[in-house]
């Protein structure tokens, strides 16, 4: 199958190129504000017209021969996408005419020599579409008149970019409608999807370029620098993955622009499709409240986690320092007894290839399946111990966190556990990813402000954690096996 090729949207800041791209992937990927300059990197989608598949890069405006750092460095990020596109469609602008930024631009893409299209945004009704014609002096071709916002025009000039594309590449299958290619859909395996979040500024692209082993995002000393989530696809072996850069995520009291807002909930997004999610701590700034919200919503999504304490090459070592950062981890994170731990350095490039092989891991454990009777067979094998109140964890505990009371209204309250013990009564269980079981009845003995409430249906998160030794739990020690239960009285 042909690989479909790449268009590139380019023009000068605020001319309406992050609101086309979302219209014609369909969905609202790239974050777009009347601000100029909102996008900075490239942001990368698969688009479909007429059953014809082809690839989209949106870029940042274009400001030639600007001092800006900033400016300088979505020039040299744009500059990348029209050096990759087979076919570059230039953005302007009909409200505000050819400006000097458009001409220079313009000049720019007629002295690169990639074949590009013209779209002249914001023609948002008949009584502005003469207004096009003046765009003629670009030198770009025949201009089509769209509306990004609405639609209008958007179809036409799809139609005409495809024309295009098929007269450069007429091979290409993936322009050639789904149900015309013989055998297209069959054997596909999608990428494994892995998301990069964290707190502003502690190193998130700076690891996806170390990664990528160029610089495919922009990096900055500058808290929050990333506003789209960016996807960057990659092999490692034989395996296909989609590593997605994503924005800070802070508290949301501290949010205070609608520009983060919505960055941070299209990094959300990104965790809600990844399968394994990377949390990247600043390790000198050590362990913060927010690192582990973060680490909670992924868990409670049911994704894969691994662990990634960056800067590493910032602090002071001796004998056993790594081990004595981990079990303080361990601590203050009880709930994540499961998830791999690794101390990395981004700007050295120290074991960062390693943390891949630990989120390919996590994915091939997430999406293990374990057969109903050896699960039954490993809880009955080894709930036999005595409740104890706050116990340490240990390789064999099931342990319930937290545990979601629905009462008849509709309101939510939640009971903290704390990793107490329990002992189970029944569970047959499924499968699916992560692996979920159910549990019919569960007992909490000793507790309670829980035995309260007993009685009474509750669905709750079980995690499980198998020794590795365990022949029916291979790499369970990387993701949870979550189940859904209800609770019995304790004398039940």
């Amino acid at each position: 199958m042909s690989t479909p090729p790449l268009v590139a949207i380019v023009g000068r800041p605020n001319v309406g190129k992050s609101t086309l791209f979302n219209r014609i992937i369909r969905r609202r990927q790239a974050v777009v504000d009347e601000v100029p300059g909102v996008t900075r990197d490239r942001v990368y989608a698969h688009a479909e017209w007429a059953g014809a598949r082809f690839r989209l890069v949106d870029t940042g405006g274009l400001v030639p021969n600007s001092k800006d750092p900033m400016e300088i460095a979505i020039r040299a990020q744009a500059q990348v996408a029209i050096d990759e596109a087979s076919l570059v469609l230039f953005v302007a602008d009909v409200e505000t005419g050819v400006t000097d930024l458009d001409s220079s631009v313009a000049a720019e893409l007629r002295r690169s020599g990639c074949p590009a299209m013209l779209a002249v945004n914001k023609v948002d009704n008949e009584h502005r579409a003469p207004g096009i014609h003046e765009f003629h002096t670009l030198g770009l071709g025949t201009p089509w008149p769209v509306a990004a916002i609405s639609g209008r025009g958007s179809g036409d000039l799809l139609d005409a970019l495809l024309e295009q594309l098929r007269e450069m590449y007429p091979d290409n299958d993936a322009l050639v409608p789904a149900a015309d290619v013989e055998g297209e859909g069959e054997g596909l395996e999608g990428p494994i999807e892995i998301a990069v979040l964290g707190r502003p500024n502690v190193g998130k692209s700076s690891f996806v370029n170390t990664v990528c082993g160029s610089e495919r995002v922009i990096v900055s000393e500058i808290a929050g620098t990333t506003r789209d989530a960016a996807d960057i696809e990659m092999k490692m072996g034989d395996r296909d993955l989609t590593l997605i850069d994503t924005a800070g995520l802070r508290k949301r009291t501290r949010v205070k622009e609608n520009i983060e807002y919505y960055s941070a909930l299209r990094a959300l997004k990104s965790l809600d499709r990844c399968e394994v999610a990377l949390l990247l701590i600043d390790t000198p700034d050590g362990l913060g409240s927010q690192d582990t919200r973060i680490l909670e919503r992924i868990l409670d999504r049911g994704k894969g986690a691994v662990i990634v304490m960056n800067k590493w090459d910032l602090v002071e070592k001796e004998t056993g320092t790594a081990e004595a950062f981990e079990r303080e981890l361990r601590y203050k994170l009880p709930f994540a007894n499961f998830v791999p731990i690794i101390f990395i350095s981004a700007l050295t490039g120290q074991r960062v290839h390693r943390v891949l092989e630990l989120a390919l891991r996590a994915a091939d454990a997430r999406n293990h399946r374990i057969q109903t009777s050896q699960f039954n067979e490993f809880i009955g094998s080894t709930l036999t111990t005595p409740c104890r109140r706050r116990a340490e964890p240990s390789d064999t505990d099931i342990t319930i966190q937290r545990i979601h009371r629905i009462d008849p209204d509709g309101k939510r309250s939640d009971h903290a556990c704390h990793g107490r013990r329990t002992h189970l009564l029944r569970g047959p269980g499924g499968n699916r990813a992560p692996p979920f079981h159910l549990f019919r009845q569960l007992s909490i003995k000793g507790e309670a402000e829980l035995q309260e409430v007993s009685g009474t249906s509750h669905q709750g998160s079980i995690y499980l954690r198998g020794n590795s030794d365990q022949a029916f739990l291979p790499g369970q020690d990387l993701t949870p096996v979550r189940g859904s239960l209800t609770m019995a009285p304790p004398d039940a």
